[in-house]
């Protein structure tokens, strides 16, 4: 019995195969509600709270990871999010955030994945690929309906800077193509396209989570 292979590049399955769960995140009722421009500033801070618990988590990886063959590829320290999150914070929440912030349920559940995937390579890629690529793409129109209509600038929008990868088209095509280049087999790959899932529904959990407490942050 012969088997079939995917003949397209895997950057280029890992899209296809994740697209369905990519759309569900990106039209949760939370995410509609903020796109919409229906939310509080508040409403927004809560999501950049919980980032930060999920960057923390990824960026602790991307340390553990870092001289790895594999999984080394990937980390950019150009990418960071927490120095940009921390700074948004003390202006979103006050200078005190720190001792005031606390994880939903989902992001510790989400947290908690991220550390026992990025146990090995190919499950460390899935959950930096989900988060990351996403942000540079779809993440500027959140920062300019931030900017327009919840009257946050700078400050409060940090996390979607990305001037440090300068052309954010061609940055986005050497990761696809670290993808691509990565050594794993067919059984390898179906593994981080599982984990990818994985990561898109723990992204989910929370847009579900922040949308159970929307009528405290509807303008």
């Amino acid at each position: 019995m012969s088997v079939t292979t995917d003949a397209r590049p895997f950057s280029a399955t890992l899209r296809a195969s994740t697209l369905q769960v990519h759309e569900k995140a990106n039209y949760s009722t939370y995410m509609r509600a903020l796109l919409g421009g229906e939310l509080t500033q508040e409403g927004y801070t809560q999501l950049a709270i919980q980032y930060y618990f999920i960057y923390g988590a990824i960026e602790a990886a991307s340390d553990r990871m870092a001289g790895h063959p594999v999984g080394g590829e990937f980390v950019f320290d150009e990418l960071r999010r927490l120095p940009h999150l921390e700074r948004d914070l003390a202006h979103l929440a006050g200078p005190d955030w720190r001792s005031t912030i606390s994880p939903l349920e989902s992001t510790r559940a989400y947290v908690a994945r991220v550390g026992e995937a990025s146990s090995w390579a190919g499950g460390y890629v899935a959950h930096h690929y989900t988060r990351y690529l996403g942000d540079i793409a779809g993440g500027q129109a959140i920062r300019r309906l931030l900017e327009k209509k919840y009257d946050v600038a700078e400050a409060g929008t940090l996390f979607y800077h990305f001037e440090g990868i300068g052309s954010a088209p061609r940055f986005r095509d050497l990761y696809r193509a670290k993808l691509d280049n990565a050594p794993w087999d067919e059984a390898e790959r179906a593994r981080v396209i599982d984990e990818t899932l994985v990561a898109f529904e723990c992204n989910v959990a929370v847009f579900e989570e922040l949308a159970s407490r929307l009528d405290e942050y509807r303008a």
